[in-house]
């Protein structure tokens, strides 16, 4: 029983007039070969700009050129636009927190489209009309983010103004980070930029800062492009933990067993976030400001906390005596060379490899800001947001369960899973 519990806690035209920022606008054309028509439609089009903006005239070949300074779009800044006129299209919109930023959008008056797949949910077993009644206030469409046809087709059917992406692999698993949190996602900004976008909010995590798993190499590579691409402007929203992710013990807590956690429990710390706060934050990069082309570290209210406060938390909420198993981190590591073992004679065991070494990195590594000075982690560096807590989230899920706070695809021999 112990070890089952140590096991679970690792874990449009032809001719496009694209403008850019200051004096610079290119005309780009897409074919080789054009009609008058087409190049006196191209030419009516850049004069109407010019008269509005002084720039440069540049034909470049068969490729698309959109020059542009500091992600900001000659047009009008869609910021000075009313929630209501502004169209935001979500990307992972079914996922855990890309339902609670449709909703938060939709709540404060934005034209909000949901991206969605046809089959969602845990085990794929929501269907399209389910997903649609979830989602009250919202446009639902339904395509595959892996498809660019899929994404111009559906999701830029009608002029977006802001791209949110919640995207995430489920089980970070190396095939899956790749296709999920860089190449899909990657999609959706290119799709964006193509379409007239001008603002791309990432949903990213603070563990990128110190990349040694695959889903994050992948994350990363993916915010480099999204920070070099310079046609369209950013915020990268790095969070910590999800109260979700600290909630896999509550219910053996309260059944009586003891609260595993690795070495003494304070090897790492983390300021966790609720969906509901984190949704907001991300709402609130839609349109301010100040939060545009940053990184974002962001964390929820109150102290850092270690997995021994966490522990201590929930004896004290259940009632129960505390009651701790501790686990040697070089359990992790003979488990991650045996895998790679594995591995390296059968390869469809490599994700087998790469959960073991999540769950080592999830053991020992705080879900805090990085120093740039001291290359330590920091409580004070990783900013605090909203009013939801650890501590009534325990206590509402010892008294209601934890329903709506299932892991999917990411728990561990099923715990907690549907």
């Amino acid at each position: 029983m112990v070890a089952s519990q140590a096991m679970r806690v690792l874990h449009s035209s032809n001719v496009h007039v694209c403008k850019g920022h200051g004096r610079m606008a290119h005309v780009a054309l897409h074919h080789s070969r054009y009609t008058e028509s087409q190049i006196s439609t191209a030419k009516h089009r850049f004069h109407q700009m010019k008269r509005n903006t002084p720039s440069t005239l540049s034909l470049n070949g068969p490729r698309v050129v959109c020059a542009a300074s500091n992600g900001q779009d000659m047009a009008s800044d869609y910021r000075t636009k009313d929630e209501s006129d502004i169209r935001v299209l979500v990307v992972g919109a079914t996922g855990y927190i890309g339902k609670f930023v449709v909703r938060e959008l939709v709540n404060r008056g934005y034209q909000v489209v949901a991206f969605c797949r046809e089959k969602s949910g845990i085990g794929g077993k929501q269907g399209m009309e389910d997903t649609i009644k979830e989602f009250p206030g919202a446009e639902v469409v339904f395509g595959d983010v892996t498809d660019m046809a899929s994404l111009d087709s559906v999701g830029f059917k009608k002029p977006v103004d802001v791209v949110v992406s919640c995207l995430a692999s489920r089980t970070g698993g190396i095939k899956d980070s790749n296709l999920i949190d860089y190449q899909a996602t990657a999609n959706a900004m290119n799709a964006g930029r193509k379409n007239g976008a001008q603002h791309f909010v990432l949903l990213s995590a603070i563990c990128v800062q110190k990349p040694l798993l695959e889903f994050q190499r992948a994350k990363l590579k993916f915010e480099k492009e999204l920070m070099e691409a310079g046609d369209i402007s950013y915020s990268i929203v790095r969070p910590t933990a999800f109260f979700k992710s600290l909630a896999a013990q509550v219910q053996l807590v309260k059944e009586g067993k003891p609260y595993v956690m690795f070495g003494d429990g304070t090897l790492a710390a983390c300021k966790p976030i609720s969906e509901r706060d984190l949704a907001s934050f991300i709402a609130d990069c839609v349109k301010q400001e100040d939060l545009k082309n940053k990184v974002l570290p962001i964390g929820g209210p109150g102290e850092a906390l270690t997995a021994l406060d966490q522990g201590n938390m929930l004896f004290r909420i259940t009632g129960r005596n505390p009651w701790f198993f501790p686990v040697p981190v070089a359990v992790m590591d003979g488990a991650i060379g045996l895998f790679d073992w594995l591995a390296s004679i059968f390869p469809q065991l490599e994700d087998s490899a790469e959960f073991a070494k999540i769950g080592k990195y999830y053991a020992v590594e705080s879900m805090l800001a990085l120093d740039p000075k001291t290359g330590e982690y920091s409580a004070d560096l990783t900013p605090s947001y909203g009013n939801d807590t650890l501590e009534d989230f325990f206590k509402q899920a010892v008294e209601e369960g934890l329903k709506g706070q299932e892991l999917g695809d990411a728990a561990v021999f099923g715990i907690n899973k549907e």
